[in-house]
């Protein structure tokens, strides 16, 4: 069998086979490789109606009216309803319920749900939708967060004062650059839409709801507060998740379809298009950061200066938490003497934002990244070394006041990543294929006019909940001897949307316990919460809890039988444990509080080729050192970080929502670029194993961090390619880059 310490080592020699350590293949692999898996969208129930949904047009207006008379009079209609059908709560919401079900008096951005309906067929709803007519008074759309901000129109402010600024930068030959860094709207862009399928029960006392979610009990707190019903009369039950990044945390047509369901008795099921998905649901905040550094002149910082400009949308979600990320990241993972930072999260009537992988630290990576390299050249340093210079350890303090005590082996990171070897192929590729030069072949570039750059990113990102958060996770092992040998069923509650978790549990049961026969049972909230698919924690937290199960299972057999191989044939031994990770504190008026649990950290170097003409780029590797505790999954660990790296890449060349006045320009993958096979390089990753001391498994969060540092590692690869070209770089400070923004780039002088 396999041996966890205590410090989440595991010991050489003792891998079971299918335990941890290994990478057996996943209970829902094949399904999903064949197509056969049952995704929300695929599911269905005897006597089935759709539902769908009316959405404002404006981003923001006085509704004068709703006849919903037209609606009833096209046939197939079974239910129209509105905010005066909202039996409970009229708003829902994650930190503040202030999101209203329907809108009633006013809409505060364009998709604000107004009605929904239930019909016969989806066409059924088209036309009745279309039928219903809204009178509105279109009204001036607060759209500018600096407006926004002196208006007072601010979800959170947050401000950090650390050590003593005026002293630091008083020393001679103190060096200080400054820039404005922004950051694009981008979208999780899952390819399974939200769907749920609403089935009431017998009488209308209450309702099962089978939903793509990543939290099942937040969804039913909210979810039966808007129906006025208590939680257990609200199940939830997983439907399959085709894939979240945040997105799936604030619930969309949760209540909607709950609500028809228990008006009409009858089965509902409602299926975003992908239209609609993009207003149904939140986005990573755009934000406006200036950053300004001092360090000595052999590259010690001394002082960051900072402030954070979030556009939230229209409404709270996670905005507040999501600045604290970006906050409390300022340093990024570099040793700091002091520090000014001010903070905004802003309500306008933009859509709405709450949580994407990465969690504000994306922001905040970007810019203190970018600032690295400013640093680098003016003080006429290597960027790595300057790096390495500043590279923070376990035990030194960080500016929001909290000491760093998790395992920081951050020097090791960029180590690593320096020493992976280079790409093989020449600039262009040099071998005739147009896939392999910026552009494609759409577009090819002529390869004596592309130029390579290199540029590196660091980053750290914090596991968990933060902020006094109270966070936990619920597992149930039933251990029982068959006939046919002994059977181990796990319960838990836990979102699985892709990351793997359903294969880690039952690697810690196979661990823990010595068995063969693993079974999953039903994710549903049949027991207790898991909490939330997000914050790089259900390994950790998830992971502790079915540890945890699994363990009293053992403590239990050995108390009655000696041992678990003596169990007899019919015996049960059921236990449910809870894992609570360490508690955290608010930060203060100054920013000042152990507000986090723990940390993770990477180093990534991007090698691209640019066309500086054409505006075009072409990322031709991807090397990576990322920190993960142990390897738990090795594989699954390798897909996080691929996938991670993915998304990184579509922030920094090519993903964008746009919005003017308001109004999305780009809701479809026509039009919201997305990377591709084609655009996804080679990527070289080496797992950084250095048990976490306060991990159950002494594994990390693996699924935020390699979204992070690769968007301001690619950028600055770019920077350096236009640079070859004899370009400046120096305006490149937004992402996505566009073809626009290289082009525009001045020349410097023409030589190769």
């Amino acid at each position: 069998m396999s041996i966890i310490t205590d410090t989440g080592r595991i010991v050489p020699g003792t891998i079971r086979p299918g335990g941890l350590g290994t990478s057996p293949a996943r209970p829902d692999g094949v399904a999903k490789v064949q197509g056969t898996f049952a995704f929300s969208s695929d599911l269905g129930a005897d006597g089935v109606l759709w539902g769908a949904t009316l959405r404002s047009p404006h981003p923001h207006a006085r509704v004068v009216s709703i006849d919903v008379g037209p609606a009833w009079r096209v046939d197939g209609v079974a239910a129209v309803i509105t905010a005066d059908d909202v039996p409970g709560h009229a708003t829902y919401g994650l930190i503040d319920d202030d999101q209203p079900v329907f809108a009633n008096d006013f809409v505060n951005y364009v998709g604000q749900p107004i009605a929904a309906v239930a019909a016969d067929h989806p066409e059924t709803c088209r036309r009745a939708l279309a039928a219903i007519a809204v009178e509105y008074e279109v009204l001036d759309p607060l759209l500018d967060a600096e407006a926004a901000i002196a208006s007072g129109s601010v979800f959170r402010e947050q401000r950090i004062r650390y050590g003593d600024p005026e002293r630091e930068i008083a020393a001679p030959g103190v060096v200080s650059v400054e820039a404005t860094y922004e950051i694009g709207m981008q979208d999780q862009a899952f390819l399974g839409l939200e769907a749920a399928l609403a089935i009431p029960d017998p009488g209308g006392g209450g309702v099962e709801l089978h939903v793509a979610t990543q939290w099942l009990h937040e969804d039913r707190k909210q979810i039966a507060a808007c129906l006025g019903l208590p939680e257990q009369q609200v199940r939830l039950v997983l439907g399959g998740v085709g894939g979240a990044f945040g997105a799936r945390e604030d619930i969309s047509l949760q209540v909607h379809s709950c609500l028809l369901a228990l008006r009409l008795g009858r089965p509902v099921k409602m299926h975003y298009s992908r239209h609609e998905s993009f207003l149904g649901h939140v986005h990573r905040h755009p934000a406006t950061i200036w950053m300004k550094h001092w360090a000595t002149p052999d590259g010690r910082i001394v002082r960051i200066d900072a402030r954070f400009v979030l556009d939230g949308g229209a409404y709270c979600s996670t905005s507040p938490a999501v600045l604290i990320n970006a906050v409390t990241h300022t340093q990024g993972p570099y040793r700091c003497s002091s520090a000014v930072v001010d903070g905004y999260a802003v309500r306008t009537n933009h859509l709405p934002c709450g949580a994407m992988r990465g969690f504000g630290v994306v922001q905040a990576c970007y810019a203190h990244e970018s600032q690295m390299d400013r640093l680098a050249e003016a003080l006429g340093l290597d960027p790595v070394d300057l790096r390495l210079t500043n590279a923070i350890r376990s035990g030194d303090p960080l500016i929001h006041g909290q000491v760093m005590d998790s395992v920081a082996p951050v020097e090791r990171c960029i180590r690593e990543t320096v020493a992976l070897p280079f790409p093989d192929e020449p600039v262009g590729g040099h071998d005739g294929d147009p896939l392999r030069l910026p552009g494609g072949a759409g577009r090819t570039a002529d390869v004596q006019h592309v130029y390579r750059g290199i540029g590196y990113g660091v980053s750290m990102k914090n596991l968990m909940y933060s902020e006094g958060f109270d966070d936990y996770s619920t597992a149930r092992c039933r251990f029982e001897v068959t006939a046919d040998g002994p059977v181990a069923t796990v319960k838990f509650a836990t979102a699985e949307v892709g990351q793997g978790f359903v294969m880690l549990a039952q690697q810690i049961a196979r661990t823990v316990l010595g068995v063969e026969d693993v079974v999953l049972d039903r994710i549903d909230t049949d027991v207790g919460s898991a909490g939330s698919t997000s914050a790089s924690r259900q390994t950790w937290m998830s992971g502790g809890a079915v540890q945890a199960a699994c363990r009293a299972v053992l403590a239990a057999a050995v108390e009655r039988y000696g041992s678990v191989e003596a169990v007899p044939v019919g015996e049960v031994i059921d236990e449910t444990a809870e894992y609570h990770h360490r508690p955290t504190e608010e930060l203060d008026a100054d920013g000042q509080g152990a507000c986090h649990t723990a940390w993770a950290f990477v180093a990534h170097r991007a090698v691209v080729d640019v066309d500086p003409d054409l505006g075009l780029v072409k990322v031709v590797q991807v090397a990576t050192a990322q920190d993960i505790g142990v390897a738990l999954n090795p594989l699954s660990v390798t897909g996080q970080i691929e996938g991670g790296i993915a998304q990184g890449l579509g922030l920094a060349v090519m993903e964008e929502i746009v919005q003017i006045d308001g109004r999305i320009r780009n809701a479809s993958f026509t039009d919201y670029l997305l990377p591709t096979m084609l655009d996804m390089p080679p990527v070289l990753a080496s797992l950084i194993e250095e048990p976490e001391p306060q991990a159950p498994l002494g594994a990390k969060g693996v699924g935020e961090p390699p979204c992070i540092s690769v968007t301001p590692a690619i950028a600055a690869a770019v920077r350096d390619a236009l640079r070859q070209a004899g370009r400046d770089p120096g305006t490149l400070d937004r992402v996505p880059i566009r073809p626009t923004d290289i082009v525009a780039a001045s020349t410097i002088e023409r030589s190769r």
